[in-house]
């Protein structure tokens, strides 16, 4: 592209002149004959080079200077003079002229100062460049970074100091040591040591401390300003901020939920990796685990954290429904299938196309369903019942049961092919038994969520009442303690639930005698001190009382459960 100048003068003899003297040299000239011809001009064309007279009718050249600064353009403004003095010309420079020329024009002189000012406007485009570029990558970075000069003194920062550091650009100028005042200084002492040293400096997981602000936890790295010849400058400071990092790896190591599973266990720990080893994992899962272990969520957690999680989750309860309607429920039917089959009817499978179906209850479905559902999890195709057109389908399956699918397999009531095409990968759930330790954690968030839910303000469970739950077997699981919880939070109209808010068959367990037959004469006080110790582990009981050996029934009545607990325990 040629190079544009624009020739402002109201003489028509100095305009003939500049644009041949010009033109012959390959420039493209424009003209115009006063100021405003000239901002028309200006505004529709981006100029190399502006050559102004400094008396224009009406408006002088200074004033077009004046607009030119105002609207930042980089062309570089050449005043014509023919009275030159020193007042007009000190006035031009100090408005950022780049030069003035003086009437008569002699054309190596103009074309001379022609060239100097392209190459003005060359290199400072080019600075502008890197500037631009330099305040797209400060603001796209999400750290804060500080600049100073050798003796500590803000030369620049970027937005995020703002927000990280609590500065702005107001502090730009101040002394560091300043502006560092209000937190612990540690950040003003890196900066000290990278320069005395200068060397970079690094500093992790420093905790911010200023007043009035949230606890912050950040990464300091401070590099010396050294040009290509060795010359020291100052200092750059990035500050990271690391806060959601630390508090992620605290939450690693003690997490306490995930999703809407609760526990801190090592078994539900386990659970809580497996689950976010296997969401984006493409294959068939059963879940197996007692009735209220919390299989569902599982299930749930598995779709939502997987690259599915936009797509339908399809739940089937296979125990709910007779053969006929679950085969109708989970591959649909057309209209006239079957009497009652009034219209066509999109099955569960079709409508979670993309995304996840979860059969629950999955040992509950009869031969001729699992026939049928193997085939879909062979080929992923299936058709309605009364259709003979196939229907291919992209869906997870998720299946679970709290039944033993090996023993089913065994008797023959579980197709053995089925069986191993569910497991390709078994996810075993904990009983409540075995993680006892997080029945705290679920007696917490379900007394949360039963406060929200009843407008009640209960504050936990009396001592009694934990005994009591932690004794107990909880052959229902979690949903077991959490209709419990729901029960004593209705009935309770106090601060704490005690053991009168409780439903009868956990009642019956504080009140019902214990009768102990002991062979060796062990005290059975300190039996029972040594189980409450251990929270009901027998084994662990054993050991606290060292060499004792013992045997023992311990009977709990009760008017819905009648629970008999042998062991026999030796050092």
């Amino acid at each position: 592209m040629k190079t544009k100048i624009l020739v402002i003068d109201d003489e028509e003899g100095i305009r003939f002149t500049f644009r041949r003297f010009l033109a012959d040299e390959g420039y493209e000239v424009a003209t115009a004959i006063n100021y405003d011809e000239a901002l028309s001009k200006i505004s529709e064309t981006d100029f190399d080079v502006i050559f102004a007279d400094i008396i224009l009718e009406g408006r002088t050249g200074i004033d077009l200077l004046r607009s030119v600064r105002e609207r930042n353009l980089s062309c570089p403004v050449v005043m014509i003079t023919g009275y030159p003095n020193v007042e007009s010309a000190s006035d031009a420079m100090r408005l950022g002229a780049f030069d003035y020329i003086t009437k008569p024009v002699q054309k190596e002189t103009l074309l001379h100062v022609a060239g100097m000012a392209l190459q003005h406007k060359t290199v400072t485009d080019e600075k502008e460049k890197y500037r631009s570029n330099l305040e797209a990558i400060f603001r796209s970075v999400h750290d804060a970074i500080i600049t100073v000069d050798k003796e500590l003194i803000v030369l620049e920062m970027n937005e995020m100091t703002k927000k990280i550091c609590r500065l702005s650009r107001g502090d730009i100028g101040k002394a560091f040591s300043v502006i560092s005042k209000e937190c612990t200084g540690r950040c003003h002492e890196i900066l000290v040591d990278a320069i005395r040293k200068k060397h970079q400096v690094e500093e992790r997981r420093l905790e911010c401390q200023c007043p009035n602000c949230p606890r912050q936890v950040v990464a300091i790295t401070v590099s010396p300003l050294i040009d290509n010849k060795g010359i020291f400058s100052g200092a750059v400071m990035v500050v990271r901020d690391e806060t959601r990092l630390a508090h992620l790896e605290e939450n690693l190591r003690e997490r306490k939920q995930f999703h809407n599973i609760i526990g801190k266990s090592e078994q539900i720990q386990k659970v809580f990796t497996l689950i976010e080893n296997l969401a984006d994992v493409q294959t068939t899962i059963l879940i197996i685990g007692e009735s209220g272990t919390g299989k569902e969520l599982v299930a749930e957690a598995l779709h939502y954290t997987g690259v599915r999680s936009n797509k339908p989750l399809v739940k089937v309860n296979c125990s709910a429904l007779s053969e006929g309607l679950l085969e109708s429920e989970l591959f649909g039917h057309v209209k006239g299938a079957f009497t009652g089959a009034v219209k066509d009817k999109v099955g569960r499978f079709q409508r979670a196309d993309g995304g996840t179906i979860f059969l629950d209850e999955i040992g509950d479905i009869s031969q001729g369903v699992q026939l049928r559902l193997l085939r879909v999890l062979q080929e992923m195709e299936f058709e309605a019942v009364g259709d003979s057109t196939p229907i291919k389908v992209d869906v997870r399956v998720v299946a679970a049961t709290n039944q033993d699918l090996r023993e089913k397999v065994r008797l023959g009531k579980f197709r053995e092919d089925l069986y191993y095409r569910l497991k390709v990968v078994e996810l075993a759930l904990p009983s409540l038994r075995e993680r006892l330790e997080d029945i705290p954690l679920l007696i917490d968030y379900f007394i949360k969520k039963f406060n929200m839910k009843l407008n009640k303000s209960i504050e936990g469970i009396s001592a009694d009442v934990q005994r009591i739950f932690m004794g107990y077997p909880w052959p229902g699981n979690v949903r077991e303690l959490e209709h419990a919880l729901e029960h004593a939070s209705i009935i309770c109209h106090q601060g704490t639930i005690t053991v009168d808010d409780l439903p009868p068959e956990l009642k019956n367990v504080k009140e019902a005698k214990v009768l102990l037959r002991d062979k060796e004469g062990t005290e059975p006080q300190a039996i029972l001190q040594a189980l409450e110790k251990t929270a009901g582990n027998k084994a662990m009981a054993a050991r606290l009382m060292g060499k004792i050996k013992f045997k023992q029934n311990f009977i709990y009545f009760s008017n819905s459960l009648t629970l008999i607990i042998s062991s026999v325990c030796s050092p």
